[in-house]
């Protein structure tokens, strides 16, 4: 079995999921390890920059007694000219336990599982998914609320372009969470049905999760500056006021401070769950490795 969509786990398959990432953070916390994968091999194949997913995913695989190799692509054989898919069978050939592909290109996961004889995770993929994002965001949810059902969920940002976004959309709405999309009109999807404006979508909302605005877009579909971007829609602490009274904020980072987020609500101890996803990223990644490799 591959984790190259939300849609390729079961109900039951996310619950546990859910339930072991509960169970893993407690002993992380703890300075416990688990030994599932005692002996395993986990390769790390990333086209694209990440310090969380790439970090967590490392983290995740070693608390659980395996051996992680990392792939250096700006120093591979990729520079020379391989292809993707005469990369994926060399790796092949060295009999990993398990892959996790990050890619620019929609469905470069897809293509790697279809050769590799062991399973592949999908750590984001163009503009289509980023499952175990989706899965780390929903367990860091339940663990504040102690539910996912019901939550009015704001997701604002950049719509159009987020694999975040799509992931979530999916597994949230799922688990019975309300999952508003806001974003400036240029950066949502071409279908817009049921679209929210950013202040429809943030008010009364339990969560709002901000998504990164890449700087170069403000400047091309925009024209904006990003004091500019952050006035028209971040999440500004005056927003974040019309939130439900209990309202959180997360990110799935990297944030661009005075973009699309005001520092005084990313850095509220109160309000601010951003460093518990980092928490449930390793916790959940732990999952998944488990449920696929263990």
């Amino acid at each position: 079995m591959d984790l190259l969509s939300i849609n390729d786990l079961g109900d039951d398959q996310i619950a546990r999921v859910l339930d072991r990432a509960d169970s893993f953070l407690a002993a992380n916390r703890a300075g416990e390890r688990a030994r599932t994968l005692d002996g395993r091999i986990v390769f790390n194949l990333f086209y694209e920059n990440s310090t969380r997913t790439l970090m967590s995913f490392a983290t995740a695989a070693h608390r659980l007694g395996a051996s992680v190799v990392t792939l250096p692509v700006e120093q591979s054989s990729v520079k020379k000219g391989e292809t993707l898919r005469d990369t994926a069978h060399t790796l092949n050939a060295m009999r990993p336990d398990a892959l996790v592909v990050r890619h620019g290109d929609n469905q470069a996961p897809a293509v790697v599982a279809g050769i590799m004889d062991c399973p592949v995770l999908n750590a984001g993929d163009g503009t289509n998914e980023h499952p175990t994002q989706a899965l780390l965001d929903a367990a860091t949810m339940r663990a504040h609320f102690g539910k996912l059902d019901g939550l009015k969920v704001a997701i604002v940002g950049d719509i159009r372009h987020s694999r975040v976004a799509h992931s979530n959309a999916l597994l949230l709405s799922r688990l019975g969470a309300e999952v508003r999309l806001a974003g400036p009109p240029m950066l949502m999807p071409d279908d817009r049905d049921g679209a929210f404006s950013v202040e429809d979508a943030i008010a009364d909302a339990d969560v709002v999760m901000m998504l990164r605005v890449q700087r170069e877009r403000l400047e091309e579909d925009l024209g904006d500056a990003p004091g500019e971007y952050l006035a028209r829609y971040g999440l500004t602490r005056d927003r974040f006021a019309t939130a439900a009274p209990n309202a959180v904020v997360m990110h799935p980072g990297p944030m661009n401070r005075g973009v699309e987020i005001e520092s005084a609500v990313a850095d509220d101890p109160d309000r601010s769950l951003i460093g518990l996803q980092v928490e449930y990223g390793v916790a959940v990644r732990m999952a998944c490795l488990e449920l696929l490799a263990g």
